[in-house]
């Protein structure tokens, strides 16, 4: 999920001499619900006026669990600050993950928005996401991500080559940025995806065989479709969507 604020000064991260990066963190763990019964955190990354996100929904709604954290913040930052009003812009958005590939994705994409920004030239560098906690340069007691859940999935060594693997330009998860290029239409891929292969609804696109499949998609990347628009008109997973987009096979 990503959040963003309003058109102020850089507000998440006010970087004074006196404050410790794990003071940021307590944002993300203010009361009332203690950590590990709320949600579960497994990567976060606060920017200058925006701040994402991967979290599992546990015994408050995800919908709680953001307005928790936002008036939280937003209360410290006007009383230091002596503002009022709103800090953050519209509502967060967010999406389900729904198999491990896009969750890898997340990973790298979440991690990776400061090196995008230019802020930093490697992850490792930026003080202000949870790849700290990952590489066991933060201290246990200020860890707020389930970590050791993710690495006994993937070896240390191979999620630090995929996060600092960087992901191709056209990779906009949430579809936050956007590109520049304006995305077809529904009816314009579901025209593409006809004259290419003759089927007419998701359950038979799936039914393709691979190389099939992934002409189709590759020359719909071309076209400038998002990966959340492809899942949901053909049924197809992001992680395998992006996997395809990045190798070119299925």
């Amino acid at each position: 999920m990503v959040f963003k604020t309003v058109s102020v000064p850089p507000v998440l991260l006010n970087q004074e001499p006196s404050v410790h990066p794990s003071c940021h963190r307590e944002t993300l763990t203010c009361p009332p619900c203690p950590l590990g019964t709320n949600c579960t955190y497994y990567a976060y990354c606060l920017m200058s006026n925006h701040f994402h996100l991967l979290i599992r929904e546990r015994e408050e709604p995800v919908g709680d669990t953001i307005k928790r954290i936002a008036s939280s913040y937003v209360y410290y930052y006007n009383r230091k600050y002596g503002r009022d009003g709103h800090l953050f812009k519209e509502r967060f958005k967010s999406e389900p993950v729904n198999d491990m590939a896009y969750f890898t994705t997340l990973l790298s994409y979440i991690h990776q928005n400061p090196v995008k920004a230019g802020i930093v030239e490697h992850v490792k560098d930026y003080e202000y996401s949870s790849w700290s906690e990952y590489d066991g340069s933060v201290d246990s007691v200020f860890q707020i991500c389930n970590t050791q859940t993710v690495l006994n999935r993937i070896p240390f060594t191979e999620l630090e080559a995929w996060v600092n693997e960087p992901l191709p330009e056209d990779v906009y998860c949430l579809d936050i940025e956007g590109s520049s290029r304006r995305r077809p239409s529904d009816d314009q891929i579901w025209k593409l995806i006809i004259e290419k292969t003759g089927v007419t609804n998701n359950s038979a696109f799936q039914q393709l065989d691979n190389n099939t499949k992934q002409q189709v998609f590759l020359e719909l990347k071309d076209c400038g479709a998002s990966l959340r628009q492809l899942e949901r008109l053909t049924g197809i997973g992001k992680g395998v969507i992006h996997r395809i987009w990045n190798s070119g096979k299925l």
